[in-house]
């Protein structure tokens, strides 16, 4: 429940009644007085109730805590979340036991969970909040493995003169691999497949795309 309509003898208390069954502070919330009401006569005759209504304000942090708890229980985790909103992007650190259950194979347990959060924080977002979702430095460490990677297949592509095509990734390590080697003179990486199969191949530049790149260099 997101929005409730709640009716009182006063304002205040309408209120009150409304932030506690939402469950959140005044701070948190957007009050609209429908109907200040009345106290009648003498104050016990024709009065008429006051009318609030009170909305969660939207809290990308909560949203996203809220769901991954609810996620966690149902798996009989325990887990520390900590949420925080920089600049539109969601970071969501997850810590506790065990975590290699939620990081998967190669991340993909990881990874799905990203994805159904961010479903869940841009459903109610007036704008595109990014997610990412992280634990014992899983991210920063899986960037370390496909960047060496990528410099090591580079390195077989120059000697073998043939093309190497990776196994499937998600968007997020196939931008990692077309980063680290989008200044390598020798090679150049596209990405080919539908998804979820999409790979990235790596191949010798042309020629021409050398010398041009020796240009730029240059200038």
């Amino acid at each position: 429940m997101d929005e409730i309509r709640k009716t009182a003898k006063t304002v205040e208390e309408a209120i009150a009644a409304a932030l506690a069954e939402l469950g959140v502070s005044r701070e948190e919330a957007d009050i609209t007085v429908i109907d200040e009401g009345t106290k009648g006569f003498l104050g016990m005759f024709g009065g008429k109730d006051a009318v609030v209504l009170v909305k969660k304000n939207f809290q990308p942090e909560r949203e996203a805590e809220s769901f991954l708890r609810e996620i966690f229980l149902t798996m009989g985790l325990i887990v520390k979340i900590k949420a925080e909103l920089k600049d539109k992007h969601l970071f969501v650190e997850l810590t506790g036991d065990d975590m290699g259950i939620l990081i998967g194979k190669r991340g993909q347990t990881l990874d799905a969970l990203q994805y159904l959060v961010n479903l869940v924080v841009n459903k109610k977002s007036p704008y595109y909040i990014s997610v990412m979702l992280d634990t014992e430095n899983y991210r920063q460490r899986r960037r370390e493995t496909l960047e060496s990677l990528a410099f090591n297949l580079a390195k077989k592509v120059k000697h073998t003169r043939r093309n190497v095509v990776l196994e499937p990734m998600n968007p997020y390590e196939r931008r990692i691999i077309h980063s680290a080697l989008q200044n390598d003179r020798y090679v150049t990486t596209y990405s080919e497949g539908e998804e979820p199969y999409r790979n990235v191949v790596i191949t010798l530049k042309r020629e021409r795309d050398r010398d041009r790149d020796k240009e730029r260099e240059r200038s």
